[in-house]
């Protein structure tokens, strides 16, 4: 039976503990294809993507190992954010860390953790996405967009994925390993695989604010 598209909108969450098993790069060309039809403002399609799998993946994590973080070339998070923007993200945060049972004051298990992220959190495929640089703020929505479309629809195949802007830190080895033009700007990385049922952090849902929160009726 297919997925409903509000049962893969529920189904999908980031996940952040994968299993190794391979994805066919067949798999990831049709996922791909498929979500070429998001929407986009004058079908201008900012979209680039690079895939890492199989080979190439383990070439990668061989490259990535090791090197220095980057200052990223744009602010993943406002450097002021405000309420109750603020809150939701450390409320996420302490979450995450209280089902892995890492306490507060354990800094050094806090970044081996948050260096997962560059390991993907194991997942055997994934895929960068960059954009060019002479383009604005309205093809970033349509990024988003792509990138949206691009997980339910791998959620209605059975995967999963981790949107990754943590990637941002990497984009000098990134863009080196996957030869992106000097045009294109790294805008986030995305785990693909098959989550690990039995790690507890795949148990974390993200709180949503309510309907009546985010809405004013007019």
């Amino acid at each position: 039976m297919t997925m409903s598209v509000s049962d893969a909108v529920d189904h999908r969450s980031s996940i952040r503990a994968f299993l190794g098993s391979e994805i066919p790069n067949e798999t990831i060309r049709d996922l791909l294809a498929k979500a070429s039809r998001s929407p986009s403002g004058g079908n201008v399609q900012p979209w680039r993507i690079y895939v890492v799998n199989g080979d190439s993946m383990t070439r990668f994590r061989e490259f990535i190992k090791n090197r220095p973080l980057d200052t990223p070339e744009y602010d993943i998070y406002p450097p002021g954010l405000v309420d109750p923007y603020r809150t939701a993200r450390f409320n996420l945060g302490e979450q995450m860390y209280e089902i892995l049972g890492i306490p507060r004051e354990d800094r050094d298990a806090r970044l081996h953790r948050m260096a997962e992220n560059y390991n993907f959190f194991g997942a055997p495929a994934a895929i960068f996405c960059f954009f060019d640089r002479s383009l604005g703020s309205p093809q970033w929505a349509d990024l988003g967009m792509f990138l949206q479309t691009f997980m339910l629809l791998a959620a209605e195949a059975g995967l999963d994925t981790c949107t990754q802007e943590a990637w941002s830190n990497h984009h000098t080895g990134v863009t080196e390993f996957v030869g992106a033009p000097d045009n294109e700007q790294l805008f986030c990385g995305m785990a693909i695989g098959h989550r690990d049922p039995d790690d507890p952090v795949n148990g974390l849902r993200a709180e949503r604010f309510s309907v009546d929160e985010f809405t004013k009726w007019v």
